[in-house]
């Protein structure tokens, strides 16, 4: 069934003091800038004045013609006046518009980068509780809104501000009568326009809520056509898409009613107050108390005055909602979620961890895959309260392979993300050769581990730089001898482009048994350590189960192997197996010594599988 898109608060949140120094975190991007940033505002000030001079030009013109003229100058001298002033005007407006542009985009560009850097520092549980489509938005769409901020948005709503102050004083100072009368009516306007403004935002945010529901519907339809199909409930989807839309449908007529209401309003008080005012114009000029180029250039300036209210109304929407995208990011920027080293290797002293990271790297560059789980216990951070493992004592000798067999959810696959320091054990801990794993250095850790999973996801380029991906200096010969032993290099070579061969978004041009080949030669590339395959072959069909299987087992020479399997005639010559129920070890030992015992989790799992008596 849709489930209901996740919205913002419903009433835009309001600028505070707390909002806006949580926002200077954003600002101090900005403000490695300041200069060219403070200098573009010193221009707009500039090019506003001068906007206000050309615009009370022509009135005066009109003045001149009737003798009327205030500042001695001829209807000539003016007009040159004003090309003068639209000719400085140009520059101006195209150095502040390049200043903003870079000040925008490189002080944005910093900020993409760092947050990226910080999103890929963040460790497994954060990832878990949050959508990917979300943290992407964060560095997509949140830091485009600021950025429109920074580019545009702040600096016209300066501008209408200086143009609205200048407009009100000039038509206050110059013809104060008229200017009383027109702003009165801006204020009754203006609370009108709040009020309003308010009801269709909420009204406006319930039909795009709607709206997301009947796209959800949609996609959720032709994801699962198959299935809508074989059950026959098109006729259910096209019903829960119709009441959807004309859910929506009343909601867009109910905004429309608010609307026309609201347009009625203003036009009926606009124009009554613009006949009233024409008409004490009129009254003045006759009376000779209000020269015309003065009413010219009052209805120009009230002109303004209104557009200007209207622009940053529009103007300090936008910075709100800019206010929100920020805080968004800055909930990242400061999360403290991230990997870090535990404390016992942070007690220890500079010239121990040198050793430790030693350790991690060793004479040829490897561990050796000494692995020590000593009574290990586990929850996830997000269910404390459900015990994962319990109790698991394992160990695996350098250069054996060992493999976990169990139901699904039995904690097989956590005992691996474990070893991978995706989280930090509840109870035990883990070494390697004889180290607590949170003694080395994590970077240096992980490159000496390689993951060959059951859902292989390849990046979107081309084969070589997937394979590459396991050591980004290898040479076409290094990439091709690890293509060979993966026995992935006869189907590479047989694509025209060979290992230039564009793989698809996730790898959706090449099937199952090549994306896990190429997952293979990357981990082979890599030449770890320790090797974790997790059900490596459980998705495949026979023929290309026997080739992968052969890459595997190519892989495994001289490696430290712990390996996932549900097929158990995939882990027949393994030193050691190890069978885990409900979060414990139940059994260990080889095949042969687990298959003879009747009663024992595996023998029942083997006489399913391999038919034993």
């Amino acid at each position: 069934m849709a489930t209901t898109p996740p919205t913002d608060e419903a009433a835009k949140p309001r600028i505070t003091k707390a909002r806006l120094r949580r926002s200077l975190r954003i600002f101090d991007y900005v403000w490695q800038y300041r200069f060219l940033f403070l200098l573009s505002f010193v221009i707009l000030g500039v090019s506003s004045l001068v906007f206000l001079t050309i615009l009370q030009l022509p009135g005066e013109a009109l003045n001149v013609y009737q003798g009327k003229g205030k500042f001695g100058l001829t209807v000539n001298e003016i007009f040159l006046l004003v090309a003068v002033l639209i000719v400085v005007q140009a520059p101006l407006s195209f150095f502040r518009v390049r200043l903003q542009a870079i000040v925008s985009e490189r002080a944005m560009g910093s900020l993409r980068k760092d947050l990226f850097t910080k999103i890929l520092q963040l460790n497994i549980p954060f990832f878990e509780r949050s959508r990917v489509g979300e943290i992407s938005s964060r560095i997509t769409n949140d830091i485009t809104q600021i950025q429109g901020i920074f580019s545009l948005t702040l600096t016209e709503f300066a501008r209408q501000i200086i143009i609205l102050i200048g407009a009100i004083t000039y038509i206050l100072v110059t013809m104060p009568r008229l200017a009383l009368v027109s702003l009165l009516i801006f204020p009754v306007v203006v609370v009108a326009a709040m009020f309003f403004g308010k009801y269709l935002r909420r009204m406006t945010k319930e039909r795009q809520e709607n709206l997301a529901r009947s796209n959800v519907i949609v996609e959720e339809t032709l994801q699962s056509i198959a299935t809508v199909k074989a059950y026959t409930n098109e006729d259910f989807e096209l019903d829960r898409y119709g009441r959807s839309i004309d859910d929506t449908v009343d909601i867009s007529i109910r905004t429309a009613n608010v609307r026309g209401a609201f347009s009625a309003f203003i036009v009926t008080v606009m124009f009554g107050a613009l006949f009233f005012i024409i008409y004490r114009a009129i009254l003045l000029v006759e009376s000779g108390d209000l020269p015309i180029g003065d009413v010219f250039s009052f209805v120009i300036f009230t002109a303004m005055i209104g557009t200007s209210i209207a622009s940053i109304g529009n103007f300090y929407t936008e910075i709100v909602s800019a206010l929100g995208a920020s805080d968004r990011v800055v909930d990242i920027l400061e999360s403290e979620d991230v990997e870090a080293v535990p404390l016992d290797a942070e007690r220890a002293g500079a010239g121990t961890q040198v050793q430790r990271t030693q350790a991690v790297t060793g004479e040829s560059g490897s561990l050796t895959g000494a692995i020590r789980y000593r009574n290990v216990g586990f929850s996830y951070p997000t269910r404390p309260d459900v015990t994962v493992l319990s109790d698991i004592d394992l160990q695996v000798a350098p250069g054996e392979k060992v493999a976990l067999v169990g139901a699904s959810g039995s904690g097989k696959s956590t005992l691996v993300k474990l070893l991978l320091r995706f989280y930090p054990v509840t109870a035990g801990e883990i070494t390697v050769d004889g180290e607590p794993i949170g003694s080395y250095d994590l970077q240096t850790y992980r490159d000496q581990l390689a993951l060959v999973p059951q859902e292989v996801l390849l990046f979107g380029g081309t084969i070589r730089e997937n394979i590459a991906y396991g050591k980004l200096e290898a040479t076409d010969a290094e990439i091709r001898e690890a293509a060979r032993k993966a026995n992935a290099l006869d189907f590479i070579d047989g694509f025209p482009e060979g290992l230039d061969t564009i793989v698809g978004d996730r790898g959706i041009q090449l099937s199952g048994g090549q994306r896990q080949r190429v997952a293979i030669a990357r981990a082979i590339l890599k030449d770890p350590g320790i090797l974790l395959l997790d059900e490596a072959t459980s998705s495949l069909d026979a023929e290309s189960e026997r080739v992968v299987q052969e890459a595997l087992d190519n892989l495994m020479v001289g490696r430290t192997s712990i390996i996932i399997a549900h097929r158990l005639a995939t882990i027949r010559d393994v030193d050691r197996i190890y069978v885990i129920e409900n979060g414990t070890i139940v059994e260990a030992g080889t095949h042969d010594e687990l298959s003879a015992r009747p009663r024992g989790a595996y023998s029942a799992l083997a006489r399913l599988q391999f038919d034993l008596a």
